[in-house]
C-alpha cells in the first residue's frame, strides 16, 4: 500500500501584498493512492495515528478499503510528505562508494574510517524542517554551496528498544525518498568545531512522495536491501545513480542500532545516507571541485527511487542570516590551522 499526505492546491496567483491576518495553513488529509486517485481517511486522521494502531499500517489501509469512502482525483490535491512533522530524523550513512567520494573532496581519498565498518553511523537532523516531494525549496540562510542528497528512509511502524536484528525488520512500517539538503560551505566549519552538523542541514529535509509499505518492496528484495535504481538529475539532466542494495549496512541493522539503549518510535525516519554518485560533494571529489556547479536558486532537483516514485523540487531564495558577533580568542591561546 502507498499512504500519503495531501492538502489543497496552492493558490496559483498569491496575493502581491502580505495578509492583513494570517492565512491558517491547509488542512492535511491522510489518504490511500489507488492509481491517479487519493482514498481519503476521516478527517483528523494523520498517518502517525495509523503508525501508532495496534492492528498495523496494512490492516488500516484494508479496513479503508472495505468501507464507502471519500476519494479525490490526484491532480486535485497538493502532495505534502507523508509524515509532515515525524518524531525523529535520524540521518544514517551506509553507501561507501558515496563515503570514498567525499574522502577524496576532503583531500586524503582514504575512503572510509575503520569505524565505519564497525558500526551504522547517524546524526539527529531536524524534524520541523521537512518538506513535501514538489515544494519549493529555500536556500539556507548564509548559504553559498547548496548541495543534495539521494537517499531511502524506513519509517518504523512499533515501538522497540534493544532490538536484535531479526526483530527490527519487522518494525519497520515502509519505505521512502529522502533528499538531505546540505549547506556545505556551512557544515564545513560547524565539522570542525567537533559538533554537527547543524545549520548545515536544518533548513530542508524533503520526504515523500508516498509511504510505500515494505509488503509492497517484497517482491525485489535482495539479501538484506532491495533491488531498486536510484537517479538524481538537476534541470533534465542526470548527475548520479546507484542502486539500493549497494548498502553496506541495512535498515534492520540501522533499527536495531538506533534503538540501542533507548526506544525508536512509530513515525520515527532513518534515512540509509546518500547513494553513490547521489551528491555533488562525491562528485567533486572524484571529478574536481569545477566538474559541476552548486545548486542555485531555478534550479529543479529531480530524484527518482523505483517503486518509490519521485521527488521534484525547485530552489527559491532564503533569508539573509542575522548577523553573530564572533568571540575574541583570548591572547593566551594560539589559533590552530584548519
Amino acid at each position: 500500500m502507498r499512504f500519503v499526505t495531501v492538502t489543497d492546491p496552492p493558490d496559483p496567483t498569491p496575493p502581491t501584498t502580505p495578509p492583513e491576518h494570517p492565512v491558517p495553513a491547509a488542512p492535511h488529509r491522510t489518504g490511500l493512492l489507488l492509481g491517479d486517485r487519493v482514498r481519503l481517511f476521516p478527517e483528523g486522521t494523520t498517518l502517525l495515528d495509523l503508525l501508532h494502531d495496534p492492528d498495523g499500517l496494512t490492516a488500516a489501509g484494508e479496513k479503508l478499503n472495505a468501507t464507502p469512502g471519500e476519494t479525490v482525483a490526484l491532480t486535485g490535491v497538493h502532495l505534502a510528505a507523508p509524515l509532515p512533522q515525524p518524531p525523529t530524523v535520524r540521518d544514517f550513512m551506509v553507501f561507501e562508494r558515496h563515503v570514498e567520494g567525499v574522502s577524496m573532496l576532503m583531500g586524503d581519498g582514504s575512503g572510509p574510517v575503520d569505524e565505519w565498518y564497525e558500526m551504522p553511523a547517524f546524526y539527529f537532523t531536524n524534524p520541523y524542517a521537512v518538506t513535501g516531494p514538489y515544494d519549493d525549496v529555500p536556500v539556507p540562510p548564509g548559504c553559498q554551496v547548496l548541495d543534495f542528497e539521494l537517499e531511502v528512509a524506513a519509517v518504523v511502524g512499533k515501538a522497540g528498544r534493544d532490538l536484535t536484528i531479526e526483530e527490527a525488520e519487522g518494525h519497520i512500517a515502509g519505505y521512502m525518498i529522502m533528499n538531505d539538503w546540505s549547506a556545505r560551505d556551512l557544515q564545513g566549519p560547524e565539522m570542525r568545531v567537533r559538533l554537527g552538523p547543524a545549520k548545515a542541514k536544518d533548513t530542508a529535509t524533503t520526504l515523500g512522495p508516498a509511504l510505500v509499505t515494505a509488503d509492497e518492496l517484497a517482491p525485489y528484495r535482495e539479501g538484506d536491501s532491495f533491488d531498486l535504481g536510484m537517479s538524481v538529475s538537476v534541470n533534465g539532466t542526470v548527475i548520479g545513480s546507484d542502486r539500493l542494495t549497494g548498502m553496506a549496512w541495512s535498515f534492520a541493522e540501522m533499527v536495531a542500532y538506533a534503538s540501542r539503549g533507548t526506544w525508536v518510535r512509530p513515525g520515527d525516519v532513518l534515512g540509509s545516507g546518500t547513494c553513490g554518485g547521489g551528491c555533488l560533494a562525491e562528485l567533486w571529489g572524484r571529478r574536481g571541485r569545477d566538474a559541476l556547479p552548486s545548486i542555485q536558486v531555478g534550479d529543479v532537483v529531480t530524484m527518482t527511487v523505483e517503486q518509490l516514485g519521485t521527488l521534484r523540487n525547485t530552489v527559491v531564495p532564503g533569508v539573509a542570516p542575522h548577523p553573530l558577533a564572533p568571540r575574541t580568542r583570548p591572547p593566551h591561546r594560539v589559533a590552530r590551522p584548519h
